[in-house]
This record gives C-alpha cells, structure tokens and sequence, in this order.
C-alpha cells in the first residue's frame, strides 16, 4: 500500500499510455528525428514534471533499443528492429500470440512483453529470435487500437472503491472503479464496466460501471451478460423501431406491375415448429413438357429496408440474428421478420426468387431470377412434412400436426412434397459424389419451463424434410452466385458480388485430426482433395450412434477451415461448389441483403460497383457471425450447467472427450453435456498426463484413462456464471 501513495503524492499527473504516444509519433514521420521538447508539443504537455516523464521514458526506450539517439537528445524509431502490425489473440494462461499476413504462423507473445494489450486489439510488436533458438517470439511496444472498452463482469467491493472481475477468461485484469464511479451498482452485481485510463504505473485498468445487469446466477442477468459480453445488442433503439413502423406494407397494384406475378402457383413453406419468422417458400408447377417448374421464394428484406436509413444501418450493425437458447436477437425489428416479410400462410408476399425448369434427373434445363409476388398456401413443420415424406400419403397424424388433430392435405400439396423429396435426394447425392462433406451434426435443444428453466434435454436431427429444404436452398445460392460471378465461355465474370467461401482444411490440422480417430480405430486419408471428403464423409458414417460421435464430429469440424463472406471467390470446399453465395435468408443475414441488391442491380444492367465498400462489409459481417456462433454456444453451455444443477445425485455414462496435464473432460452420452474431472479429484491412483497417447495413466497400476474412454461420472460442482461444469469420476 504505501508504494500507492507515493505514486499519487506527485506534483503533476503521471501521463497515461507515454509509450503509446511516443510511438505513434516517431511512426508517424519515421524519418524524422525529435526531441522531447517537440514530443511534448505534440501530446500537449508544457508542465516540467510532464516533460520530465518523457525524457525518462525516451531514456528507457532507447536503452532497450526500441528507439535510437541520432543526435544528442533526438530520436527515433529503431528502422533496424523487425516491426509489423497485427492482431492479439489471448490465452486464458496471460501469454499470448500476436496473428499477422506477414507470418505464415502465429507469433508467441509472453504474458511479460502483452504491454496491456488485449484481446483482439490491434498492436505494433517487435519481432525477434527466441535466445538460444530458432523459434519466433514478438514483443507489443505499441497498442495502435483497443477492439473494446467495455467487460462484463462481478463487481467486489472494499471500503471505498471496487474491482470488476471480468466473464472473459481471457480479459487477465480486474477493472478498478472507484467509488464515484460506481453508477448505483453493489457489492456481487453483474455489471458492465469501461476501461477510461490504464495509468503506466497500474496492473490493473480504471473504469466506470456503465449498466447494472442483475444478480449473478439471475436467468436474464447470465443471458444479457452472454450478449453484452460478445458487444450483442438485446433490444432495438427506439429511433429503429419508429423507422420500421413508419414503412408502407401495403403491396400496390403498381409495385405487382414491376414484378412476376407467381400468386396462383401452388406454394408453401416447410420450417421448425416454433419458427416465426418464414423467409422461403418452394412453389411446385408441372409443365405442359412433364417437366417441373420449382420457384425458391425469399422475403423481399431490400424493397423494405433500403440503403442509408436508419434501419438498414442497425441491419448492418448486427449483420445476423442471435438464436439463443431461450430466445431469438432479431437483425430486425419484429414487424419486419415475423410480420411484413415472413411468407405466413394465406397472405400476399413480395418476393425474390429463383426459379428453375427442372427434369426427373433433377437436371437444370432452363433458370430464372428476379423479383415477384407470391401467396404462401400452406405452412408445414418439418415433422408434418415428414410424416408425408415417411407414409408417402396426404394425411398429417396427430403426433406431429400443428394444429393437434390429425388431417388431410390437398393431394396436390402432398404430391408436390413428395416430388421435391426424390429430386433433393438426386441432387445431394450429385453433390456428395463431387466431394461435398456431409456434417449432419446433431443439435442440442432444451425442453423449457414457463421460467426458461430446462426440464429436459433432446436432440435435433436433420432428416428427410430438412434436407428437402437444404437442397432447394443450396442451389438459389450456387446458382445465382454463378449466374453472376461467371462470364460467357466459364470464366471468372469480376463483377463485384458476394461470396460465401469455405478454403480447403489445414494439413496439419487433419493430421491431428487423423491422430485422435485412430485412437478409435478409424482412419481418414489426406492423399487428395477427393480422398480427403471420401475419407470424412466414411469417418462420419461410421461414428453416428456411438459414444463419441459428438466428439469426432466437433473434431472433425474444427480441422476445416471457417467460412467467410468475401467479394473474393475460391470456392466453397465443403460443398463442393465453384460459385456459393447467400441469397435465401435476408431477415435474418445481412450479406443476403447485399446479394439481393447486386443481383437487382446486375439485372437492371447496372455497372461493377467498386469492391472495397463491399469487402469492408464481407468482414464485418464475418466478424459478427463468429460473434453469435460464440454466443449462441455459451447461452448452450449455460443450460447444460444449469439442467445439471438439478441432476447431482444421478451417474452418467460419458466419453472422455479431451485430456490435459490438469484433468479430463469428460462428454455425458444421454445430454451432451461436457465437464472436467481433475486429475487431483482422481482417488484409485496418481495420474500424470501423457500428452502422445491423450491419456492420463496411474503411476501405481499404469491404469490409463484416454480419449475416448467410456467412464461413468456424477456432478460435483456447477458454476453458472463461468459455465462450467466439475464432475467426479466413478468409474472407469
């Protein structure tokens, strides 16, 4: 405590992020060399003891030959060190690694040389040689951008000032907050605080709490915290809602004039039972020919929400819709996705649509896209459309009705469904030989009180219905990704568009990948690209069922590349398509509200836009999907915490699903539910971790536990507010 005030008790005020500051100036002209008096002019200090700070921080940088004297009392920046602009990735252990286009791996920054920087800030590091080795190691001398301010976190109080302790495993300092800066919050409130100063002589950053959330363990305290946490917006500011309600609904006779009227065609929309918003529907017409006209409908987002308003601002903004476990986060307002543009049965739509001429092989004889006006007849659950599909017959049984009573669909309507299923079949199967992988990864879903407390744990599988609709839906998306992006005679046509690309997996990665499934007996081969989908597409058969399917799955899944939206095309790999993009749901993605305007705009005959405007959105939209992705899986991880809070004397069959020095973690069969066992907590033996086999084994019987092992475990700890689960190992 006294080394405190000794630090406060100074005649001026120490000058925050001096480092930063002198960097950025002798960056700025990196020719030029200064002296502490221009240094000081430009950050606008005139005090002696201001001044007197820089020269001794000047002093210590060119002591560390960060900066060089030139001249006696003039510096500049060190142009013989190695210096390169990236991205900060941290590790939950403080250290680092620092992610650059210059480097073909990441750099090792250790947690000494972090410099304050945080997660995904933006930073100018030193790069260097690690003694006595050929390994790279970087060291942060400038942070150049902060990616946030703002932490989710628990406010501890003492006497007369607070800490934050942030949610973020990765966010490696408390916030201090002192008591005028407390904004009403108490001691164990779940708050927001923002970082205002981050002293140089403090480990920990100052803030103030700007948003008092609730009491931890509160339901929609943890839900807004998981939201807050990934910058998530959980309502509309009222400017957008007032901007949507003022739109014009009604569908003129002047606005059908412009487009195809497709309102007699037999049309419908097949989505999850508790879906609201419908933003496809498939229409099904037999031609004279015996051919088969099928239309794929998608709500008409940009007649609605047009370029530079406020609505479509907010849009890009949140770039997605959130689907947590208890609730959907909308891209837009309620009176846009559930009403005006979701295609609700027995009400006229405006439209955008691919149509195709299709014959019995499910072969493309003649294509169509442009705006419309539809009229959906008839709204199905997958489960309703599934029960035809399953009895080929048009009766809906009471089991899966919407309505709760069995009944009868027009036969036009059954046969239609039935057609579609035999011609998605041919198509997926078209797909799966030119090398299309396969992840039919099962989801969890929760059975949920009035209270949003789970009462019981399912799993969605994707089965006939599903991959009707996917099909229909994969191919708007290629097709008018190719109907834009190629030119006559094949070629690559350069028209600015949006693509939804997907790079082919990581070498390495599938070499680990390879590693773990022989651990069970299974082997992918790496030889070709076509090997490599075979291989996985086989791998992923044969584990549906098993223990460690979820497992393998996610494994699997991790070895592939992310895919990103980009104006630049290099294909989709896991589908096996040259041309991908994504066309077929604007209410809920804002790149397909992009697609759908450049498509429009290419059929007016309209001219190339400039690329970087719409790359500069391909990135934010990314961004933002990873975002929810992230958070929809920690809305998931906290209901599995939370429906095992209620089952703590019941034992579990599980698969060990990932091993480390400090314990196992271990994937419960029947709910999927992950949780780590410590190593510690093990009473038969004295584990050591073995990091070749994924095991840990019994130094006294050399009992070995590994990846993949069935054990039966039972609950020990749950902790809500950091997602985790502690079990106890009961057998193995």
């Amino acid at each position: 405590m006294p080394k405190k005030k000794k630090i406060y008790k100074k005649k001026g005020k120490v000058i925050k992020d001096l480092t930063r500051k002198i960097f950025k100036i002798l960056n700025e002209d990196s020719n030029k060399a200064f002296n502490y008096k221009q240094i000081a002019s430009k950050i606008a200090i005139s005090d002696t003891d201001g001044r007197n700070q820089i020269i001794k921080k000047l002093h210590e940088l060119a002591a560390t030959n960060k900066i060089v004297e030139v001249e006696k009392g003039k510096y500049k920046i060190n142009a013989d060190r190695k210096y390169h602009i990236g991205t900060m990735d941290l590790t939950s252990n403080g250290n680092g690694y620092f992610i650059c286009d210059d480097f073909e791996d990441d750099i090792f920054v250790p947690s000494v040389n972090i410099n304050k920087a945080l997660q995904d800030d933006i930073v100018r590091v030193y790069v260097y040689n690690k003694r006595k080795t050929s390994k790279l190691e970087a060291d942060v001398v400038e942070i150049i951008e902060r990616a946030r301010q703002e932490f989710v976190g628990t406010l501890q109080m003492s006497k007369n000032f607070g800490f934050v302790l942030p949610d973020n495993s990765k966010m490696y300092a408390d916030i201090f907050v002192s008591k005028g800066k407390l904004n009403g919050a108490d001691n164990g409130d779940k708050v927001v605080a923002k970082i205002t100063d981050w002293p140089e002589n403090s480990k920990n950053p100052f803030g103030k709490i700007t948003q008092i959330l609730g009491k931890p363990g509160d339901h929609d305290t943890e839900i807004h915290s998981i939201l807050l946490e990934y910058g998530l917006p959980y309502e509309f500011p009222k400017e957008v809602e007032e901007d949507a309600e003022k739109l014009t609904i009604a569908i003129t006779n002047e606005e059908v004039a412009k487009r195809r009227d497709m309102r007699n065609d037999l049309t419908f929309t097949i989505d999850p039972k508790d879906a609201k918003d419908f933003d496809d529907a498939l229409s099904f017409t037999v031609l004279e020919n015996g051919n088969y006209e099928i239309g794929i409908h998608i709500a008409d987002v940009s007649h609605y929400v047009q370029p530079k308003t406020i609505l479509d601002d907010e849009a890009y903004d949140r770039a997605t819709s959130v689907y947590l476990v208890d609730r959907v986060v909308p891209m837009l307002p309620e009176m846009l996705s559930n009403g005006v543009c979701s295609l609700r049965p027995n009400e006229e739509k405006l439209t955008f649509s691919a149509v195709f001429e299709m014959n019995e092989k499910a072969q493309i004889l003649n294509q169509w896209f442009g705006r419309t006006v539809t009229y959906s007849d008839k709204r199905f659950a997958y489960e309703e459309a599934q029960a035809i599909i399953e009895s080929k017959t048009n009766v809906v049984p009471v089991e899966v009705s919407l309505s709760g009573s069995a009944y009868t669909v027009d036969e036009n309507i059954s046969n239609a469904i039935l057609k579609l299923d035999e011609l998605a079949k041919k198509m997926r199967s078209k797909r799966m030989k030119s090398g299309a992988i396969s992840f039919d990864k099962v989801e969890v879903k929760f059975h949920l009180d009035e209270n949003a407390n789970p009462v019981g744990v399912f799993f969605k599988e994707g089965k006939d219905a599903n991959k009707l609709i996917e099909e229909f839906m994969l191919l708007a998306n290629r097709k008018v990704a190719e109907f834009i992006g190629k030119a006559k005679g094949g070629k690559p046509s350069n028209k600015t568009f949006i693509y939804r690309v997907h790079d082919e997996p990581d070498i390495e990665k599938l070499a680990s990948l390879q590693n773990i499934v022989s651990k069970f007996g299974y082997k992918i081969d790496t030889q070709t690209r076509e090997t490599t989908s075979q291989s996985l597409n086989e791998l992923l058969k044969e584990v549906q069922g098993k223990g460690e399917a979820n497992m393998v799955e996610t494994l699997a899944i991790r070895s592939m590349s992310k895919a990103v939206y980009t104006t630049q095309n290099i294909g989709h790999y896991g589908l096996a398509f040259e041309y991908y993009s994504h066309f077929t749901s604007p209410i809920r993605r804002y790149p397909d509200v992009m697609t759908h305007r450049l498509l429009q705009h290419y059929l007016d005959g309209g001219t190339s836009p400039k690329v970087e405007a719409y790359e500069e959105r391909c990135k934010h939209s990314s961004k933002m999907e990873e975002l929810a992705a992230k958070a929809e899986r920690e809305s998931i991880k906290y209901m599995q915490v939370k429906y095992m809070q209620d089952h703590k004397d019941v034992e579990f069959e599980g698969v060990v699903s990932g091993v480390t020095e400090w314990g196992i973690y271990v994937e419960i069969i029947a709910n999927k539910c992950e949780g780590m066992v410590r190593i510690r907590d093990i009473k038969d033996d004295y584990y050591i971790f073995d990091e070749k086999q994924y095991a840990v084994v019994g130094q006294a019987t050399q009992a070995v536990i590994q990846l993949g092992d069935e054990v039966v475990v039972k609950v020990k700890h749950t902790d809500l507010e950091r997602k985790h689960l502690d079990f106890d190992l009961i057998s193995h």
